[in-house]
C-alpha cells in the first residue's frame, strides 16, 4: 500500500487559527508516502508565520507565497506545478480528515479500473461541534455534475494524469469560488468519472463566516459555468432550469439560508 505518492494541494488564506489541526490530519495518516505543497494566497494574518514553522518540522512539506491574493484557482495550480506525486488530492487549511482518508482512497483508486477520481461524504462542523453530513451518490452522473454538487472538492483524490488532461484549474476570474464545479464537467468531459465512497472521511468548517463568504457573484458564476456544461452535453430544458438554482437561492436572506442548509444536512 505504499507505493505511489500522493501531492496534497492546500491552497492558505487567513486561516492561522486552524492550519496546525489541518495539517496533522495529513500527519496522522496511516498511509505516509505523500507531500504537501502549502500556498498562502496573500493572507493579511499570521498563515504564512504558521505556514513557516509547521513546513520546517516535516521535510514533506513544500511552501509557497503568492505576493498578493490570486484566487483559489491559480494558487492550486500553482501547487500542481510543483508536486510531483501520481495522484493528487486537495486539503484545506480549516478543515480535517479522518486517519484512514489516504489508504481508503487509494484503495478505490488501484481497485476500480473505470474510476479515475473519488471523493467521499463529509462532515461539518463549527464551533459547537459536528452539525450535518452531505449525502453523496456513488456514482455521479454527467447530469448530476453539470446541475448539481455530487462530489466535494476538499476530500477529492485523482490520478495526475487527470489535471494533466484538462490542464488543471481554469484560471479565470468567472469561475473563481466554482473552479471545482468547473473542473468536474471538464473531467467528465474528457472521460474521466468519479466514485463517492460511502463513509465521512473529511471533515469541513461550515461556520457562518464560511457561509457568508459565498457573495451573490459567486453565484452567477456558478449559473454561468453549468449552462456552458449543459450546452455541451446537450442536456434537457429541465436541466438548464436547474442551473440557476444557485441564484434563486442567494436572493434567500443569508440568516434563513443558513437555517435551511442545517435543516437539510443535520444528522
Amino acid at each position: 500500500m505504499m507505493k505511489g505518492k500522493i501531492s496534497v494541494l492546500m491552497g492558505i488564506y487567513n486561516c492561522s487559527s486552524t492550519l496546525r489541526e489541518a495539517v496533522k490530519s495529513i500527519e496522522q495518516q496511516t498511509y505516509q508516502n505523500w507531500e504537501l505543497i502549502m500556498c498562502d494566497d496573500g493572507s493579511s494574518d499570521d498563515t504564512f508565520k504558521v505556514a513557516s514553522e509547521i513546513a520546517k518540522s516535516d521535510e514533506r512539506i513544500i511552501l509557497l507565497k503568492n505576493e498578493t491574493n490570486m484566487g483559489l484557482n491559480k494558487t492550486l495550480n500553482r501547487c500542481f506545478k510543483a508536486s510531483n506525486g501520481e495522484f493528487i488530492a486537495r486539503m484545506d487549511g480549516d478543515d480535517i480528515c479522518v486517519p484512514e482518508r489516504f489508504e481508503k482512497q487509494l484503495s478505490v483508486l488501484k481497485k476500480k479500473n473505470n474510476i479515475s477520481i473519488v471523493s467521499s461524504r463529509m462532515f461539518l462542523f463549527d464551533e459547537g461541534g459536528t452539525w450535518g453530513k452531505t449525502p453523496q451518490r456513488e456514482y455521479p452522473t454527467i447530469r448530476d455534475v453539470v446541475t448539481s454538487s455530487p462530489i466535494c472538492h476538499a476530500p477529492v483524490m485523482m490520478y495526475r494524469k487527470c489535471l494533466e488532461k484538462v490542464g488543471g484549474y481554469t484560471e479565470d476570474s468567472k469561475v473563481l469560488r466554482v473552479e471545482d464545479v468547473d473542473l468536474w464537467i471538464k473531467l467528465y468531459a474528457a472521460g474521466f468519472r468519479c466514485y463517492n465512497i460511502p463513509e465521512t472521511l473529511y471533515g469541513m468548517r461550515n461556520d457562518k463566516n464560511a457561509f457568508n463568504r459565498r457573495k451573490y457573484r459567486y453565484r452567477i458564476n456558478e449559473t454561468r459555468v453549468r449552462l456552458k456544461g449543459c450546452r455541451y452535453f446537450k442536456l434537457g430544458f429541465t436541466d438548464y432550469l436547474k442551473t440557476f438554482k444557485p441564484m434563486i437561492s442567494g436572493l434567500i436572506p443569508s440568516g434563513l439560508r443558513q437555517k435551511i442548509r442545517k435543516s437539510q444536512r443535520k444528522y
